[in-house]
């Protein structure tokens, strides 16, 4: 095993030092095994710079720290992905969103607790998704004790090239080690703040950015694969239990705020107002060979025939969606008319809405 200067400057014993940083029970559970193999580096860093001074090729980086501290958070994990060797692997931790609001309002620091916690999420969650406060809270706080949802962390992780593959949750921290599978993603424009723009198949098989508000945590659409492999799809053709959507997104989804900013894909031409609903590639591909060509004939809409015959599985979506592409092709504008009444009346008188 190597080990970094910052651990050989500790007047301690390594094991006993990795012990005070993450806890004995931590210690034994993730890291342990790891130590005696040959091609293991552990460090204890914040910074992206000093992750670049370790060797190539490694087999595994340990980092001791909480990815909410580290104020380049992607810079860092694009300099592991830089170290590690294909299938190399990276082993860290973070204070995941819902264990800190248990950690804020404890029951015995009542009665200023919820107060406490209120001021936290206008802080650490509101503060740092727009730009010019952004700028002003991460030049007072350098990135320390950044909020992190779970989609979040994980999806910085799989934008670098990384895929989870193990998880514990060790007295309050998500522990994780995720496997090098490619090269990072180099998005020069992430999508964070409340409106977003979401890369999705059009007309032509182009992709489009379609405008929504945000009812995922950051970074959550690099989880599709992630979700698809461990949670299954539901009624509806959306996966159950999925832990991306935020208590506030949950909301804009059942009275459809989020599709509010849609209007401006139907402005721009990018869209029509009855049509299959605009997909992520990921998506795209579960669909029939005879469905994806149909599909990218015409240009996606703001309400889909779902609302019309409200299939619940994947297999009567397709159905669905076939049903309407092959009467489109027939008769485009009497198809979009009927349609619409249909989807209007499912709404109004029978109460569908979009999970």
């Amino acid at each position: 095993m190597v080990i970094t200067d910052l651990l050989h400057d500790q007047n301690i014993n390594k094991e006993d030092f990795i012990k005070v940083k993450i806890g004995t029970t931590a210690y034994k559970k993730v890291v342990a095994d790891s130590l005696d193999e040959n091609a293991c580096q552990v460090t204890s860093s914040l910074c992206h710079t000093s992750v670049l001074g370790l060797e190539e090729d490694l087999e595994k980086i340990i980092n001791l720290e909480r990815l909410n501290d580290i104020r380049y958070l992607n810079k860092f994990l694009e300099a592991v992905n830089s170290r590690l060797s294909k299938g190399g692997e990276f082993i860290g931790r973070f204070e995941e969103y819902n264990s800190r609001k248990r950690r804020i309002i404890h029951p015995q620091k009542k009665p200023f607790n919820y107060v406490v916690h209120s001021g936290d999420i206008l802080l650490n969650r509101v503060t740092p998704k727009f730009p010019v406060a952004k700028k002003i809270y991460f030049g007072i706080t350098k990135g320390k004790d950044r909020v992190l949802s779970k989609a979040e962390a994980f999806g910085r992780l799989y934008s670098c090239g990384f895929e989870i593959t193990e998880e514990h949750d060790i007295e309050g921290e998500t522990y994780f080690t995720a496997r090098k599978i490619k090269e990072p993603v180099f998005d020069k424009y992430p999508s964070y703040g409340p409106l977003i723009k979401l890369r999705r198949v059009g007309k032509d098989g182009k992709l489009i950015k379609v405008y929504k508000l945000r009812t995922m945590h950051p970074f959550s659409e690099y989880l599709q694969d992630y979700i698809f492999q461990k949670n299954e799809l539901q009624e509806g053709g959306k996966f159950k239990d999925d832990f991306r959507i935020s208590k506030e997104g949950k909301l804009f989804r059942k009275f459809w705020l989020d599709e509010v900013p849609m209007l401006i894909n139907l402005f721009k031409g990018e869209m029509k107002l009855i049509g299959v609903r605009p997909l992520s590639q990921q998506y795209f591909n579960l669909y029939t060979k005879e469905l994806q060509e149909k599909r990218i004939k015409t240009k996606p809409g703001l309400l889909p025939p779902f609302y019309a015959d409200m299939p619940k599985t994947l297999e009567e979506i397709i159905a669905s969606e076939l049903k309407y592409l092959k009467a489109y092709e027939k008769a485009p504008f009497t198809t979009d008319v009927r349609y619409f009444w249909m989807a209007m009346r499912s709404i109004i008188y029978k109460g569908a809405r979009s999970n």
